[in-house]
């Protein structure tokens, strides 16, 4: 039904001679403003009204102010749903994350939300639980139901997302830098965090490390694994121990034993997550951090500085990328160019969790 339609209908159920009815569509309250009501106060069409309060240009500024005018004098408040459908937009945009559990996505979660309630608009959230299929139907699902898309950290092929990206649009990558990919792109630099955590522990004396690895299909987690192979290759007497992992506590925790039996003097973890199991796994073990084995994170969530001992990482922008990512999003949706792709530099912290390697 189009919107003029159901005006005309809610003008005949409340004429204006009765302000006490109710009408028969339901849950109006008695004597609320309609669209007709405001129209004839301000002396101006429906379609005019309905204009200004879509925030239309196309009205002449003294009509449009007589509108509002009018409009705050009866306490007039246009239908959502149908300002929406009358739009073509729904007031609304998605985030789809891997997993909600992860400190990381809250803060990209936070910085984006913030931005786009100072733009009046909300935020739906979906978790694809790191399925990379359930990802790409929540993906679709979520923008037909908004106005536009942020992925952060998707798990689905490069060629999966471009297979995509038609259904998708407008969208934004958080975490990931797809090439040839028609969408702006916010990442980080996984290779430079790698290379200056493989420098401080080497520095210290560490030539045996243990990677913790990430979710396979994680395009950190293979960025952060070619950038320790790379080093181990290219240094002579450099050992690295891959250990299967994952993305959580509980993964770290678990791998402790492992880290212990493969000798390693220092571990380097695909995420601070995991880094915090493995500190809690190694002390439930009799293993002295640093004192025996050196720990390394990634991400710098909130409370790895709060871990025992604090924990050293490589820190990134996740509200600054939640900030941008709705920025880009934004333009975009206003039929403008996303801009530029950024790939942030991460910045090595330096905490308690690392010291000389064993003698």
């Amino acid at each position: 039904m189009r919107a003029g339609t159901g005006e005309r209908a809610e003008d005949q159920q409340e004429p204006a001679s009765q302000p006490g009815s109710a009408g028969r569509r339901g849950p109006r309250p008695a004597g609320a403003a309609t669209i007709s009501r405001v129209a004839e106060a301000a002396g101006v069409s429906r379609a005019t009204v309905s204009r200004v309060m879509n925030g239309s240009t196309t009205v002449r500024p003294e009509l449009a102010a007589r509108v509002r005018a009018a409009a705050q004098a009866l306490d007039y408040e246009p239908s959502v749903a149908a300002r929406s459908l009358a739009l073509g937009r729904t007031g609304t945009i998605s985030l789809v994350v891997p997993d909600l559990a992860n400190p990381l996505f809250q803060g990209v979660l936070r910085g984006l939300s913030q931005a786009a309630g100072k733009a009046g608009r909300q935020l739906l959230v979906a978790e694809s639980n790191e399925d990379a299929e359930e990802e790409a139907i929540l993906a679709i699902e979520a923008r037909r139901n908004s106005d536009g898309l942020v992925l952060a950290s998707p798990r689905a092929p490069d060629e999966r997302l471009r297979e995509l990206s038609d259904r998708l649009a407008p969208f934004v990558l958080v975490y990931r830098d797809v090439p040839g990919l028609a969408a702006p792109s916010l990442s980080v630099d996984n290779v430079a965090g790698i290379t200056d955590l493989v420098s401080h522990l080497t520095g210290l004396g560490h030539h045996h490390l243990a990677y913790l690895s990430g979710p396979e299909a994680s395009s950190s987690h293979a960025l952060r694994l070619a950038a320790l192979r790379a080093a181990a290759a290219g240094t002579p007497g450099f050992t690295l121990t891959e250990l299967p992992c994952g993305s959580m506590f509980d993964d770290g925790h678990a791998a402790a034993g492992a880290v212990l039996e493969c000798g390693a003097s220092a571990v380097v973890a695909f995420n601070d997550m995991v880094a915090s199991g493995a500190l809690t796994g190694l002390h439930e073990l009799g293993v002295r951090v640093p004192g025996d084995v050196s720990v390394t994170g990634f991400d710098d969530i909130p409370f790895a500085r709060y871990t025992t001992p604090p924990l050293t990482t490589v820190s990134i922008p996740k509200n600054e990328l939640g900030r941008q990512a709705w920025d880009r999003l934004w333009a975009l949706m206003n039929g403008e160019s996303g801009g530029y792709n950024v790939r942030f530099q991460p910045r090595l912290l330096i905490r308690d969790s690392t010291g000389p390697a064993p003698s």
